[in-house]
């Protein structure tokens, strides 16, 4: 049986797991054996399996297999921040990234190869949209990037030295990427149920954020089935500015999104909902705006993530002045609001918030199309069917 043939254990989580072994009359013991394996030891080779049995592995061997993503592109910026471009067929790739700090080492991850909700401050949008990445190919990002920042942590430590930046391990994950997560979220929920599996990566729900642009009916699912740390792109604070700013919010205006922040609260392992607003010269970045997230504050317990832009040729937009940030993230905190400012990270080598765009296709000539067909339905209301899946 062929690589393309078997079936790839990757995207498996532990209940899935559980039952395929079962269908091959397994104990459940044993799928909590193999996660360990394949997630915590990030072994791909049954054969080196060394505490199964001979005859499971082969087994294994005969019906599955651990495929991860092929990295095209690895880059370090800098600051230490580490990208990498992954193919996932047909042209089209996938962007990474690792971004160290003192106290964290936080991973990036895609969801979609492209993305469908075409925000035009986001260079992700103008690429048009391909297709939702599968369970296996959202969790090998964090496979391969753990795999490979161990690995370099082990070469450090035989050359006798101490582990630089950005080879410390990942202690958070954000579905931040590439792609509004929520709305391939029947491949996103078990991706998600590894990272928190104590036999896989075991990362508190704390530590796993997905940001999302207000797939409404997704947030409440999500509530319910995995909660994790939960990310509003929010960028406008009332409904005329935010429907051109983030085109679903035609569908799922404000008052329903600050609605489902609130029902997520109810379940949600943080106390906060996190409202990342970016910063647009005099577009949304004036002190009435400020005002306006102010009242916004007082209807759902929040912190504000201010983002500065990172302006591409074809937005036409500009980042609002470093003084005009402080002067509005003051004007916050005045108000009792939390109010951070992200810090812009690698920028050197296109892995900045915002300029996640891979290099390997050309897709800009079929972006309008693309925005013909995807974008535009959302704008009146309608999410394309293959989209929201139940």
């Amino acid at each position: 049986m062929s690589m393309t043939e078997k079936k790839n254990l990757l995207g498996l989580d532990l209940e899935a797991l559980t039952a395929e072994l079962q269908e091959l009359g397994h104990k459940p013991f044993r799928a909590k054996q193999l996660l360990r394996w394949v997630h915590q030891r990030g072994e791909a080779d049954f054969s080196q399996m060394t505490d199964l049995a001979k005859a499971f592995r082969s087994e294994l061997e005969g019906h599955y297999c651990v495929q991860t993503l092929n990295p095209i592109l690895d880059k370090t910026s800098s600051d230490g921040t580490r990208k990498w471009l992954f193919d996932v067929g047909n042209n089209n790739a996938i962007e990474t990234v690792f971004i160290p700090e003192d106290d964290r080492g936080t991973l990036c991850i895609s969801s979609q190869a492209g993305c469908t909700v075409a925000c035009p401050f986001c260079s992700t949008g103008y690429q048009g949209f391909n297709r939702n990445l599968t369970a296996a190919e959202i969790i090998a990002q964090l496979w391969y990037a753990r795999s490979e920042l161990i690995k370099n942590q082990d070469a450090a430590r035989t050359d006798g030295q101490m582990p630089s930046e950005p080879q410390r391990v990942i202690s958070n994950v954000v579905m931040m990427g590439m792609g509004e997560p929520l709305l391939n979220y029947r491949e996103l929920l078990p991706a998600l149920k590894l990272m928190v599996e104590d036999n896989a990566y075991g990362l508190s729900r704390r530590r796993v954020t997905v940001s999302t642009s207000g797939v409404v009916p997704m947030m409440d699912r999500l509530a319910e089935d995995c909660p994790v740390a939960l990310a509003v792109s929010l960028h406008a604070p009332n409904d005329e500015l935010r429907d051109k700013l983030v085109p679903l919010n035609k569908k799922y205006p404000l008052r329903e999104l600050i609605a489902a922040c609130n029902r997520y609260l109810e379940h949600a392992p943080r106390d906060f909902v996190t409202f990342e607003y970016i910063m647009l010269d005099g577009v949304n970045d004036t002190d009435e705006h400020a005002n306006e997230l102010i009242e916004i504050s007082k209807q759902v317990r929040c912190k504000l993530n201010l983002i500065p832009f990172n302006p591409f040729p074809q937005s036409g937009l500009k980042r609002s002045s470093n003084n005009r940030i402080r002067a509005f993230a003051e004007r916050l905190q005045s108000a009792g609001v939390v109010t951070t400012t992200r810090k812009t990270r690698g920028d050197d080598i296109d892995a900045a918030c915002g300029q996640l765009a891979g290099d390997v296709k050309d897709r800009t000539k079929i972006t309008q199309k693309r925005r013909d067909d995807e974008v535009i339905p959302i704008a009146d209301g309608v999410i394309p069917i293959y989209e929201v899946q139940k």
